[in-house]
């Protein structure tokens, strides 16, 4: 039988998971990855697929309303049956929020438990689910030592200054500041960029635009602003998020149309960003392929935004040697690409349309004084890898 490393992914109504073979170097392929969709209702489904690509599970997970203890149970029955040469030996979990205390990851114990329950009312949307995916899998696999993998833990490199919200001083000291989050994300990508550009050391800034999008500035590799805040709704447009707003939006919505903080949650997070705007998607394909101009607007806004940022964080990083594109917009959407590059020849940008349009790793043109590129991320190898490297497997 052998040994692998399990990866979680825990959200509130769905479970994202990857199986990696242990191994030294750990391959950056899973061996098989899947998710579980529709917690929470009667219409809860299981699906997988092997390292080729192959579907090699499909299937519903019987019940009304099942929880996460639930869908990790149907998750593991159906790993035990079908992938029986395999032995979960550890837990890597994504854990959106760490607080000021976890600036790397941890193994879990009834202490680390505790603190991240206690970070819930600093992520209420995500921090929930992340917990019960970790009680859940104690539960089942009690034996197995958990690797918890903090989101927020890349961003605990920036200068105080950039932490810093201009709230009075009690408010910051109960922990009212700005964290960043898609950390995993860009560790792996400050990991790997210097396969890619000898200006990886340099000052780079990188673009993880998808549903969730947001962006960060680093210099040698460390981060040292970034456009997420408190919350996962700052900075930048994202799918149904709004991203940046001036507070003063919120307090005239809920004085004028009497809207609760469960409304604003719904309105902010839910029913803003490319859907709002559009109308019509939050798929940033569906936006591009119509001719409709509320989906052109929408187009127009995000590659704005992301313009807007990107003077930004360059002012922050003091220059610009390079621009990296990832998340499945980054990395997929030439046009996107093409559009926010344009935007910024006044930085030294200069593309080569034709490597763009073949989703190259290097899309800059020669006479670039700035290196561009499309690096696909792998936030599920980032947690294995963290998992095999703290518990010496």
């Amino acid at each position: 039988m052998e040994h692998a490393i399990l990866t979680i992914n825990a959200g509130s109504s769905s479970i994202k998971f990857a199986l990696f073979p242990l191994a030294r170097p750990l391959s950056a392929e899973a061996e098989m990855s899947g998710q579980i969709d529709g917690i929470g209702t009667n219409a809860t489904r299981l699906e997988a697929k092997d390292r080729t690509g192959k579907r090699i599970a499909d299937q519903a997970i019987a019940g009304e309303a099942v929880n996460h203890e639930q869908a990790f149970d149907a998750m593991l029955k159906w790993f035990l049956a079908s992938q029986s040469g395999w032995q979960i030996i550890a837990v890597g979990h994504r854990v959106v929020h760490g607080g000021d205390r976890y600036s790397a990851p941890i193994v879990i114990d009834d202490t680390v438990l505790g603190h991240l329950e206690s970070f819930i009312p600093l992520a209420p949307l995500h921090e929930p689910h992340n917990v019960a995916g970790i009680k859940a899998l104690r539960h089942l696999l009690p034996q197995v030592p958990q690797v918890a993998c903090f989101d927020t833990a890349f961003h605990r490199s920036q200068p105080e200054v950039a932490q810093l919200f201009a709230l009075p001083r009690a408010l910051t000291a109960e922990g009212i500041k700005r964290y960043g989050f898609h950390g995993l994300s860009y560790e792996y990508i400050a990991r790997t960029l210097p396969q890619h550009s000898h200006r990886a050391q340099g000052r780079v800034v990188v673009a993880h635009l998808g549903n969730g999008a947001s962006m960060s500035a680093m210099v040698n590799r460390k981060c040292v602003a970034t456009t997420l805040g408190f919350s996962t709704i700052d900075g930048l447009m994202m799918g149904t998020r709004c991203g940046n707003l001036d507070p003063g939006v919120l307090l005239h919505l809920m004085e004028t149309k009497n809207l609760s903080v469960k409304d604003m949650t719904r309105v902010l997070y839910k029913e803003s960003g490319l859907l709002g705007v559009s109308g019509i998607s939050q798929d940033m394909r569906t936006l591009l392929a119509s001719d409709k101009p509320e989906a052109h607007e929408a187009v127009e806004l995000f590659c704005y935004r992301i313009v807007r940022e990107l003077g930004s964080l360059a002012a922050a990083a003091g220059g610009l040697d390079a621009l990296v594109f990832t998340g499945g917009i980054g990395e997929h959407a030439a046009e996107i690409r093409r559009r926010v590059c344009q935007q910024c020849e006044w930085l030294g940008i200069r593309l080569d349309p034709e490597a763009n349009a073949r989703h190259d790793i290097v899309i800059s043109a020669g006479n670039s004084s700035v290196d561009v590129l499309v690096i696909p991320t792998n936030e599920e190898w980032m947690m294995a890898h963290h998992a095999q490297t703290l518990l010496a497997l």
